[in-house]
C-alpha cells in the first residue's frame, strides 16, 4: 500500500479534534485506501487495534439495514472509558446516517473520533448542514496526480523516461486500480468503464429512479465531448433535439447536477476579472479523470488540448485552489485559481507552435493588470517565458511547486 502523503498531511492535523472528517470523491479514487492509511497512522501513534473500528457500508450485508440497527452495532464496538476511532466507509448507503454521526458527536457518553467516506454529494447536503453544523471538515480526494502516478509506476510497473510516462498518464488516467499491475490500454479501460457504469447506474439512475437512461447517457456523452468548452443547458437541449430527442431545460440541469453529485463532472464557473463577479452562464465542466472520456468515447489524439486542460484543472484543485474560467472583456483566461486571498492565472496549450498561438496565450495574460503570478503551460520543451509571464512544460507544472 503506497502512502498518498499529501492527503495524510492534510487530514492528520485534525485527528482528535471534535470534527467529523469527511472524505469525498468519485468512486475508486482511493478514499477507502486513505482510510486504511489513517488507521495505520493511529497504530503508529500507539493506539491499540481494538480502539480502531472500521465498517464498510457498500456491501450486501448492510442492505436494508436501518440507521437504528447500525447505531446499536457501532455502539457495541466502542471501548469503554477510552476513545474509539470510527471509520465509516461509504456511509451514505445508510439512510439518515448524518443523524447517527450527530448522536455520537453530540452525546458526552460517546468518546469517539469519526472519519467517513462517500461517493456522492449527499455527503455535503443540507442534512449535514442541519445536523453537523460547525462539526465537520471535508477533504476532496482525487484520482492519482502525475506525481503519484510515477510512484505507482515505479512500484508496480516499469518506469520509462518522463515524457513517455506522461503520454501514458494521458491515456490511462489516474484511477489507482489501473496502475496496480501492468495492463494493456484495453484492459485498463475495462476497469474504468466498470467504475463509470457503477457510478451512473448505482449513484445516479438507481438512487434517483431515473427512467430515461438513454437520455442521461446522451447528455453524458455530450458533456464528455465538450470538456473545456463553454456550453449551456440550451446547447445540450438543441443537440438532443437535432437527434429528435425532446427534453426540457430543467431536466438537463437536473442531469448535470446529478453528474456533479456523483463527482464524475466538476463545474467550473466563469469569473469576470474586472468586477470579480461570478457569472452564472456559459460554464465549463471538467472530468474527475480523463480516462472516463477515453473509456466511454474512445481515445483520440486530436483531443489532447482538452485532456491537458483537464489535467491542469485537477492539479489546481488538488493543490487547494478554487478554480474559475476568467473573462476579460472578450478574452478568456483558461484558469483563475484562488487560495487564501491570492490568485494565479494559467493558460494551457498543446504546443506554442506558431506566432499566432504564442500571441494569443501570452497576450491574454498580459491584459491582466495585477501582479499575481501568470503561467503558460504547454508540452513544449523550450522555455518561452517573457514579459513576466512564466512558461512551463506541463510535466514541470505538475511535478514542481510554483
Amino acid at each position: 500500500m503506497l502512502i498518498r502523503q499529501s492527503y495524510i498531511d492534510q487530514i492528520t492535523p485534525f485527528i482528535d479534534m471534535p470534527l467529523v472528517k469527511i472524505l469525498t470523491g468519485v468512486r475508486r479514487c482511493g478514499k477507502s485506501t486513505i482510510m486504511l492509511m489513517l488507521m495505520d497512522e493511529l497504530k503508529k501513534r500507539g493506539i491499540s487495534e481494538n480502539r480502531i473500528v472500521r465498517f464498510n457500508f457498500d456491501t450486501l450485508e448492510w442492505q436494508n439495514t436501518d440507521v437504528k440497527q447500525v447505531f446499536e452495532i457501532i455502539k457495541d464496538k466502542l471501548v469503554p472509558s477510552e476513545r474509539t476511532y470510527l471509520f465509516l466507509d461509504e456511509i451514505q448507503e445508510i439512510e439518515h446516517w448524518e443523524r447517527l454521526v450527530n448522536t455520537f458527536m453530540e452525546e458526552a457518553e460517546y468518546n469517539v473520533d469519526i472519519f467517513v467516506t462517500g461517493s456522492n454529494s449527499k455527503m455535503m447536503s443540507s442534512e449535514i448542514s442541519t445536523y453537523l453544523t460547525g462539526r465537520y471538515i471535508s477533504f476532496r480526494i482525487h484520482p492519482l496526480s502525475f506525481a503519484e502516478y510515477l510512484v505507482f509506476r515505479k512500484e508496480y510497473g516499469e518506469l520509462a523516461d518522463l515524457s513517455k510516462e506522461f503520454l501514458r498518464y494521458i491515456e490511462y488516467g489516474g484511477f489507482p486500480a489501473v496502475h496496480l499491475k501492468p495492463l494493456t490500454l484495453d484492459e485498463a479501460y475495462v476497469i474504468v468503464k466498470d467504475i463509470y457504469n457503477t457510478t451512473i447506474f448505482t449513484d445516479i439512475v438507481k438512487r434517483n429512479q431515473i427512467r430515461k437512461v438513454d437520455q442521461l447517457e446522451r447528455i453524458v456523452k455530450f458533456a464528455f465531448d465538450n470538456i473545456g468548452n463553454t456550453f449551456s443547458a440550451n446547447s445540450i437541449k438543441g443537440f438532443l433535439e437535432s437527434q429528435n430527442r425532446k427534453i426540457d431545460i430543467e431536466t438537463v440541469y437536473n442531469y448535470l447536477s446529478k453528474l456533479e453529485g456523483a463527482y464524475i463532472l466538476n463545474r467550473c464557473s466563469r469569473q469576470d476579472l474586472q468586477g470579480r463577479e461570478i457569472l452564472k452562464t456559459q460554464e465549463k465542466f471538467y472530468l474527475a479523470d480523463n480516462a472516463f472520456k477515453h473509456a466511454v468515447l474512445g481515445y483520440k489524439q486530436d483531443d489532447i488540448s482538452q485532456t491537458l486542460e483537464n489535467i491542469v484543472y485537477l492539479e489546481l484543485r488538488r493543490r487547494g485552489y478554487d478554480v474559475y474560467v476568467g473573462k476579460l472583456d472578450t478574452k478568456e483566461i483558461d484558469f483563475v485559481a484562488e487560495k487564501q486571498g491570492k490568485s494565479i492565472y494559467v493558460q494551457v496549450a498543446y504546443l506554442l507552435a506558431d506566432k499566432k498561438t504564442q500571441e494569443r496565450e501570452f497576450g491574454n495574460l498580459l491584459q491582466i493588470e495585477d501582479n499575481f503570478p501568470k503561467f503558460v503551460v504547454s508540452m513544449d520543451d523550450v522555455d518561452m517565458s517573457h514579459k513576466g509571464i512564466t512558461h512551463l512544460n506541463i510535466k514541470g507544472f505538475l511535478l514542481n511547486s510554483w
